[in-house]
């Protein structure tokens, strides 16, 4: 390439001769800026390695993994007395008179699924006297199942705007309270929430919502409160969430099938409403009404709550709530009676999760179904509760 720019200079060199050396060495220069951009790229060499794939980043993988996944959890302590000087009836988890308890422990870790990452799972593992009487009737025994509340995994169909499938042992769609406390308004379970409903299912579910106003979800489960099946027949369920305004939610729930053990005969039927209006930022209203009939027995229950949460200022919330049960066939409490009960709840809770509860109960029936210390029985009981929790959530702002 040198020889060729050389003789394109000494050609032109006479012609330029005139204009002096300063014209020559700019042809020279122009000549060799020709060659050179006539020149063929070079050839890369085949033989060069490839660059590795940088190794996996540890600290990266931790902050994908701690961003995806929710960590929640509680501790829910109690006191409880009980002026008939006896353990209470027709309450499920704060059962002991005179005594500081424990009501339960708490840790859940949630991976929701998502458009982006399909796959999920949620895992709640409880400890204390509640999830014993959560699964006192488990046929597959207490032992095993108790410290596990959920264990399921989920996936996100991508069908319309994703059709979601739980697969494992779920928290039952019934009812409107719920077995944490910290969720709830009161301290103490209602009567519907304590007899009238299951705890849990186990078995699949699929949850479709077509926009922010409508959501449907099918259940196919064991039974009530079978994490394992104590017959051969399946129980089928059903929710329909509307939320016309962002005030106002109303859940229609239906669950039916073969509870007895040992056999498929005859269906109990369970009809669950659950509605909440928010009148304001300081006033909440909700009401549940139940109706179930079980067909191997021919026994029905029927009942109704209504709840007002009044909002104070951040702190401090009071919450009144009243209901009424029917149980004229003995099928839930062991008893024809029609029980009754009115509670009021004083909330101060602190913003680290820290949530004093204070509550008066007055429970009442139309039969002397409740136990005094001497033996004797009375129409009524009375009782009062303070209850500490403190709740966390790796999500909480």
């Amino acid at each position: 390439m040198f020889p060729a720019v050389l003789l394109s200079a000494l050609a032109a060199a006479p012609a330029l001769a005139a204009d002096g050396p300063v014209s020559l060495l700019a042809s020279a220069t122009a000549a060799a800026d020709a060659v050179a951009a006539s020149a063929p790229a070079p050839v890369a060499d085949a033989q060069a390695p490839a660059t590795p794939p940088a190794a996996p980043d540890p600290a990266m993988a931790a902050m994908t993994f701690f961003k995806m996944t929710e960590i929640s959890g509680f501790v829910d302590m109690y006191y409880m007395y009980n002026f008939n000087k006896t353990n209470p009836a027709l309450r499920n988890f704060d059962v002991t008179h005179n005594s500081f308890s424990l009501n339960l422990a708490e840790l859940a870790i949630e991976k929701k699924p998502m458009a982006d990452s399909r796959g999920g799972y949620r895992i709640d593992l409880d400890y204390g006297p509640t999830t014993a009487i959560v699964h006192g009737a488990e046929p597959g025994g207490v032992g095993i199942y108790q410290n596990i509340q959920q264990a399921y995994v989920s996936f996100l169909a991508p069908t319309g705007t994703g059709l979601q499938i739980d697969f494992g042992k779920f928290v039952t769609w019934n009812g409107y309270e719920v077995i944490e406390t910290k969720d709830n308004w009161n301290y103490s379970r209602s009567l519907l929430f304590a007899v009238a409903i299951p705890y849990y299912h186990s078995g699949v579910r699929a949850s479709y919502s077509p926009n922010d106003k409508v959501t449907v979800t099918g259940f196919l489960v064991n039974g009530w409160n079978n994490a394992q099946d104590n017959n051969t027949g399946k129980t089928i369920g059903a929710e329909l969430t509307l939320k016309p305004t962002s005030a106002f939610t109303f859940i229609e729930n239906y669950t039916g099938g073969p509870e007895q053990t040992n056999t498929n005969t005859g269906f109990r039927n369970l009809s669950d409403t659950v509605a909440t209006y928010t009148v304001n930022k300081q006033v909440s209203l909700a009401g549940n009404f139940d109706y179930g009939k079980d067909g191997a027995t021919n026994q029905t229950w029927w009942g109704g709550a209504g709840y007002l949460r009044y909002q104070v200022n951040d702190v401090v919330a009071i919450t009144p709530r009243f209901e009424y049960l029917n149980d004229k066939d003995g099928f839930m409490t062991g008893t024809s009676q029609k029980p009754m009960e009115g509670t009021v709840t004083f909330e101060f809770k602190h913003k680290d999760g820290v949530v004093l509860r204070a509550e008066y109960r007055h429970d009442f029936s139309d039969v002397a179904f409740f136990t005094k210390d001497t033996g004797a029985t009375s129409k009524s009981q009375d009782t009062v509760t303070v209850g500490l929790l403190y709740a966390f959530s790796t999500k909480t702002p």
